[in-house]
């Protein structure tokens, strides 16, 4: 009798613990699988891999981001679409209706719960506050684990380059991710200063703080932008990156370290801080950006059709007016076939 009570305790014991870790990757987990299109492999190991996000309210942009990768490549392209719940149906929608229904992809739903006691609701610039903002700290918890590296786009980007060029970038040894220098594209440098853009640490970090400081990080040193970039899913889950970006996210929650600046940012000091000096370089020409920081400001043409990735990160975005160069947004903008996304123009 007393084995089978030992026994009995151990398997109890045993219950509870697989309950409590459930929960916690319940917790942690902040991706689901929704659906595949039919005809997907489960395994797409030869597929160039994706990630972008589509909130409702821009989703017409993302189909855009979209269109321009598809378009632009011969490669087995494989979008992951991170969404929250209310756009999954308007996504489907939008693809199934329109030559996107050729692309191969999945949704994944984002769980913002994930988010709780780790994000301040004080951002100079609300829309930096969306959840979907974040779904880059958690690449090792996406439903994408036959893939041992992917490429992240943000929904306000356009390529018109090759997918694959960016993808197959060599990452130095023990480097999770590839991101593009703020201070690598002399071309854009008078634009940068003409619209007031940070592009060092000084924007993005409150020095006055002790545990800033104590980072050792020279506040003129130049930044990355996290918008773009190709990640070693593997070396990421083995440095562990998701959980020392939640622990900044922590502390800036707690102490406000990030910088009330005009580039302060949300989710981008904790990736400058965690990826500081431990990164490779992409090509500049696959992150031309700052289009979205001034209606007046323009790049010169020649800059225009070298670039291979057009990024219009700030307030001004192609599909809002007044904006600049929207005419290389247009040309991969889709209609939305349900009408809910128009673009706004004069």
């Amino acid at each position: 009798v007393n084995r089978g009570l030992f026994i009995l305790l151990i398997l109890v014991a045993l219950y509870v613990l697989l309950n409590k870790t459930r929960s916690q990757m319940a917790k942690f987990s902040e991706l689901k699988k929704d659906e595949i299109e039919a005809g997907v492999e489960d395994k797409p190991d030869r597929d160039v891999p994706v990630l972008i996000c589509a909130s409702e309210e821009r989703i017409g942009a993302s189909m855009a981001t979209i269109n321009s990768v598809f378009s632009n490549t011969q490669a087995n392209v494989f979008f992951y679409i991170v969404t929250l719940r209310d756009a999954i149906r308007n996504i489907r929608e939008y693809i199934d209706n329109t030559k996107l229904r050729k692309i191969k992809y999945r949704i994944l739903e984002f769980n913002p719960m994930v988010l709780k006691g780790k994000v301040n609701p004080d951002s100079s610039r609300p829309e930096l506050l969306h959840p979907l903002n974040f779904v880059r700290f958690y690449l090792p918890l996406l439903d994408i684990e036959n893939h041992e590296r992917i490429v992240y786009l943000d929904d306000d980007v356009i390529v018109q380059g090759d997918i694959q060029e960016l993808y197959h970038i060599k990452l130095k040894a023990g480097h999770a991710a590839a991101f593009a220098s703020d201070c690598d594209l002399p071309q854009t440098h008078e634009m940068v200063r003409s619209v007031g853009m940070q592009t060092t640490y000084m924007g993005f970090l409150d020095y006055r703080k002790e545990a800033v400081r104590e980072l050792g990080i020279n506040p003129s040193e130049c930044t990355f932008n996290p918008g773009v970039f190709v990640a070693d899913v593997a070396e990421w889950k083995k440095q562990e990156i998701t959980k020392q970006l939640e622990i900044w996210m922590t502390r800036n929650f707690r102490e406000k370290l990030y910088s009330s600046a005009v580039a302060g940012g949300v989710a981008s000091p904790a990736m400058l801080i965690v990826f500081h000096n431990r990164y490779t370089t992409i090509d500049p020409l696959w992150h031309v950006r700052h289009l979205g920081w001034s209606p007046d400001a323009q790049y010169p043409e020649s800059v225009l059709q070298e670039a291979q990735l057009l990024h219009w990160n700030g307030n001004f975005k192609p599909w809002e007016y007044p904006c600049v160069h929207l005419e290389r947004w247009e040309k991969w903008f889709i209609p939305d076939p349900t009408g809910r996304f128009s673009p706004i123009r004069p």
